[in-house]
């Protein structure tokens, strides 16, 4: 580490930070606390190096301005994490769509249509199923699949006229009662989700209905489970994601496989691949196949930390396995020390 290097850690609940600042403590690399909601926190960050903060697409003051000063630090030659590549497109498919397309990485073929005139057109001459999702949303929120040409036509009439709401009520809380049935939440949880149905979340409201543009996705059939692969520099661990009962969404299912050789190989083969052309500091990727060839539905930067502490090893860039106990939070430290 280069000396006088100090970095600061905005620490927020459920995020990475708990996680660096044990790192750092043992490590014994300098580390300040700071709050990145300060007026003051440019004054702050005099002394850093480096700012890492672990923003959410779910906290609405994060949703505001989190890029914003992460970019700006950058663009003024502070290290961040996230930085430029690895955090724009974050909880947005449509810059997603662009960027894999453009890159040339494989991936389920999307569609987006910003009038309603041209999203009828394609939905009078295409097939069905398809996916649809909004722009936003993790955890498979806000994702359906439509069967018809009139559910389509439905669902681009609101969203060119009142459009959607980023947080669906009904749809949470059969989720929440569906996760309470498996022993994976409470019944607080369900109780939650009851008071949502009359106050949605701070965060959907803040970011306003989503309208004025319609997203959709090729449904990848017979696939009953993705692969998410998080690639951190020139390593990457995996876990295998089995879809619900009677479902096609795998993210936030709550079923998770562990075993390396459940993992295949073609997929981490990928997502080294797509990281790199990224450029990315730290990258998931939700992996499907069609006729045996992996395909990208979607990248985040940021994950639950819980759902990967079992794994049992990680791969490197020439796909060599190691079987260890690893700390994934440390590498996203190194990665700052990189030039």
């Amino acid at each position: 580490m280069q000396q006088n290097f100090l970095i600061a850690i905005h620490h927020s609940k459920d995020s990475y930070s708990s996680r660096w600042i044990e790192y750092c403590t043992e490590q014994k690399i300098p580390f300040k606390l700071v709050n990145c909601y300060s007026d003051s926190i440019i004054e702050e960050l005099s002394d850093c190096s480096a700012l890492m903060w672990h923003h959410s697409h779910i906290n609405p003051r994060d949703i505001i301005f989190a890029k914003q000063l992460l970019f700006s630090l950058q663009q003024a030659g502070v290290r961040v994490f996230p930085d430029f590549n690895t955090g724009w497109h974050f909880n947005d498919k449509l810059g997603q769509k662009y960027l894999l397309e453009k890159l040339q990485i494989p991936h389920a073929r999307t569609y987006a249509f910003f009038s309603k005139k041209d999203a009828n057109q394609w939905i009078a001459k295409t097939s069905f199923p398809k996916v649809f999702k909004l722009r936003t949303g993790a955890s498979s929120a806000n994702v359906k699949l439509v069967h018809s040409k009139k559910q389509a036509e439905l669902i681009v009439h609101k969203a060119f006229s009142k459009g959607f709401s980023q947080y669906d009520g009904y749809s949470s809380l059969k989720e929440r009662y569906r996760k309470y049935k498996l022993g994976l939440t409470g019944f607080n949880d369900i109780l939650r989700g009851i008071g949502r149905l009359l106050l949605p979340p701070l965060s959907s409201i803040t970011a306003g209905r989503e309208r004025g543009y319609v997203y959709f996705q090729d449904f990848i059939a017979g696939n009953h489970y993705d692969i998410r692969v998080m690639v951190i520099g020139e390593k990457a661990y995996a876990i295998k994601r089995m879809v619900r009962e009677n479902d096609f969404r795998a993210s936030g299912s709550g079923f998770i496989i562990y075993d390396k050789d459940e993992i295949n190989l073609d997929a981490i083969r990928l997502a080294f691949k797509a990281a790199k052309k990224i450029k990315s500091q730290c990258i998931a990727f939700d992996i499907v196949f069609k006729a045996g060839e992996p395909l990208i539905l979607e990248i985040s930067y940021g994950v639950l930390t819980s759902g990967y502490d079992k794994c049992p090893g990680y791969w490197d860039s020439a796909l060599n396995w190691y079987e260890v106990k690893f700390n994934p939070y440390g590498w996203m430290i190194e990665q700052l020390f990189r030039v």
